[in-house]
């Protein structure tokens, strides 16, 4: 069972990888994966047979996340976009509490954390805004190189929670043939951007690792702060006070899963809830 949650949770990790707006890294984050993925990946030949446990399903869920289960994402939140950023949302917040009592137990907190934090969350809602005005340019005939430069600075968006890939593969001009690309399978395209991605993750990993090494409390208040500021892409646009009323549910029932279902024996009761949650509330806006 844990081999297929920590599936689940890859392939929303993958799928934020290619969804304009959504970062995997805010995934990796409020799943509480996000410490501990930088550890497996950086010192994976110290315990080979223990970190290819832990990656295996999570490199195999983001797989079939970017492959097939990205567009049904991308599904849900064009037909069901209040229902399902609102679950987003109640997602992020609930994790929050959890991550801050984590990072008060390893570290005694400053209040100057809070300037690390607001700092991120600005730049974070720089990026959602950005993104907004940023207008798709496509290059039709990009060189083998200029696909792995994009493929490294893509990895940005992939390593840092809330710093969205789209608007860097938008401003390089690639994101239309990077979309095609990964629908269609055409691996010329495909192999320099994940030959950029590979390397890229790799430096802004072992960046991110010494940060947290050397400065773990502001480092972590920074990428709460990323996180916090994606909220403001998923905000929903309601259309009227049921849409309201439905999105503020979402929110708060997400909320609770995620806040008081920490325990690691809940988590069969804490995904069924949740399942049903989400058919519940898809209903609702069905009838609508």
């Amino acid at each position: 069972m844990k081999f297929l949650l920590d599936t689940l949770k890859g392939i929303a990790i993958g799928s934020g990888a290619i969804l304009p707006g959504i970062s995997s890294g805010v995934f990796c984050v409020i799943f509480g994966l996000y410490e501990k993925l930088i550890d497996s990946i950086l010192n994976f030949f110290n315990d080979v047979k223990t970190n290819l446990k832990f990656l295996f399903p999570l490199v195999i869920g983001a797989g079939i996340g970017i492959v097939l289960f990205g567009n049904l994402l991308n599904y849900s939140l064009y037909q069901f976009p209040i229902q399902t950023k609102s679950i987003f949302i109640g997602l992020i917040l609930g994790s929050i509490p959890a991550l801050l009592k984590e990072i008060n137990k390893k570290q005694t907190f400053k209040p100057c954390y809070w300037f690390f934090f607001l700092f991120a969350l600005i730049i974070g809602i720089s990026c959602i805004f950005g993104e907004n005005i940023v207008a798709i340019q496509t290059l039709e005939n990009a060189s083998f190189l200029y696909l792995v430069l994009g493929g490294f600075l893509m990895s940005i968006g992939i390593v840092v929670p809330g710093v969205s890939s789209t608007i860097i593969l938008m401003l390089l001009g690639i994101y239309p043939i990077y979309l095609s690309s990964v629908s269609t399978l055409h691996f010329p395209v495909l192999i320099p951007i994940l030959i950029g991605v590979i390397i890229g993750g790799f430096c802004f990993l072992k960046l991110t690792n010494f940060l947290l090494t050397r400065f773990y409390g502001p480092t972590f208040y920074c990428i709460i702060g990323f996180t916090v500021g994606s909220i403001f892409v998923l905000l929903p646009t309601f259309s009227s006070s049921l849409d309201v009323i439905i999105g503020i549910l979402s929110c708060i029932l997400r909320f609770y899963c995620c806040f008081f279902t920490r325990k690691p024996t809940l988590n069969y009761k804490k995904t069924f809830f949740v399942i049903c949650i989400n058919f519940h509330i898809k209903g609702k806006g069905e009838m609508s």
